[in-house]
């Protein structure tokens, strides 16, 4: 028996994290085709294009009149006004991004996917926002069963210590919900993620650092040990602390930050080239880590081949965007996971899968 295969929609695409992850899950028995993604950002939409195909819609969501038929739609809506790194941003920008889950609905009444999988930040799930949507979604016409909760991706084989909302629906039973391969003990660690990278980049496949970087944020670096931060720089560099960070005492401890090599990174985000921003240090080396190393911690397979096998970054993109595009990303293997559990509930139902979904 050939594999049956389901028809995948990611919209709020970025690079395709999550897509990656679902095309990873395919089996014998049930393939995960990606049919359709829609992505704002023409960089981020590049990359998907180059592992998936030509089907990215580049653009506003809201210019999408009509979606295609899918078995299953998966996305992010833009998270920045539920995150707490969003909360800077005036009301108008807030309810305008915590809004655009409603076209993630909206191709929902239109297609009537079997299965649907939303992620945001864990903040989404505690939000007047989020009740609306889960009544939209659960109640007549549409009557999906979700179910929701806070997935830690250390916990599915990701070396970093990312949590991310998962909200899963069906139509055609109880949703699925992935249990952790991992306990804290087996976590992956920096130090297995980096494995086979040399420690001075050589500027292959995105293995590089934050270019033109002075002389004295190198001696910055110098001054914070593994596992360390701005507190040590404090102690053994006072002569190179910054003024706004001399002025505050506490707080911000992953602030210029070393990461440590035996244990999973902390969340890897858009800017994790400026060690200012967080714990972004590598764990031996006084740099930065590399676009490609982060790719690693998010669980980005390094070949460069199309998924399952590899993923494709091209070289000619601005390091901001294919940075943009890494921080912002479900982690593979954490959507491998999720995906596993809905191939196994289709499977289960493969009574009420279309006739359009089984291949001849």
């Amino acid at each position: 028996m050939a594999a049956q295969t389901v028809r995948v929609m990611d919209l709020f695409s970025g690079i395709g994290g999550m897509t990656c992850g679902f095309v990873q899950a395919s089996s014998a028995e049930l393939r995960f085709e990606p049919i359709f993604a829609v992505e704002w950002e023409a960089p981020l939409a590049e990359i998907y294009r180059s592992n998936f195909g030509p089907h990215v819609h580049v653009g506003d969501i809201a210019d999408v009149d009509v979606f295609p038929a899918a078995d299953v739609v998966i996305g992010g809506p833009p998270c920045q006004g539920f995150s707490p790194l969003g909360r800077d941003r005036d009301n108008e920008s807030r309810a305008a991004l915590n809004s655009l889950w409603r076209h993630f609905v909206r191709s929902l009444e239109q297609i009537r996917p079997l299965v649907f999988v939303m992620e945001n930040v864990p903040e989404l799930l505690k939000s007047q926002e989020y009740a609306i949507f889960k009544d939209r979604v659960a109640s007549s016409p549409l009557g999906y069963s979700v179910r929701e909760g806070v997935l830690l991706a250390a916990d599915f084989g990701v070396p970093q210590l990312r949590r991310r909302a998962i909200i899963v629906g069906s139509r055609i039973g109880e949703p699925p919900w992935p249990t952790p391969t991992r306990g804290p003990s087996e976590y992956l660690t920096v130090r297995k993620a980096l494995a086979g990278l040399p420690m001075e980049p050589n500027g292959r496949r995105w293995h590089r650092a934050r270019p033109n970087i002075r002389p004295s944020s190198i001696e910055r670096y110098k001054a914070v040990p593994e596992g360390g931060n701005r507190f040590d720089l404090a102690r053994n560099r006072p002569d190179l602390l910054p003024a706004c960070w001399r002025r505050k005492k506490s707080g911000t401890t992953d602030v210029f930050g070393r990461l440590w090599w035996d244990r999973p990174a902390f969340t890897i985000r858009t800017e994790f080239y400026k060690p200012e921003k967080g714990r972004y240090l590598h764990p031996e080396a006084n740099r930065p880590i590399t676009v490609r190393e982060a790719a690693a911690l998010q669980s980005f397979p390094l070949r460069h081949a199309k998924p399952p096998h590899g993923f494709i970054f091209p070289e000619h993109l601005p390091m901001t965007s294919v940075a943009k595009g890494i921080g912002n990303a479900v982690p593979p293997r954490l959507a491998r996971a999720v995906a596993a559990v809905v191939s196994a509930h289709l499977l289960a139902q493969t009574g009420d899968m279309p006739a359009s979904s089984a291949a001849a």
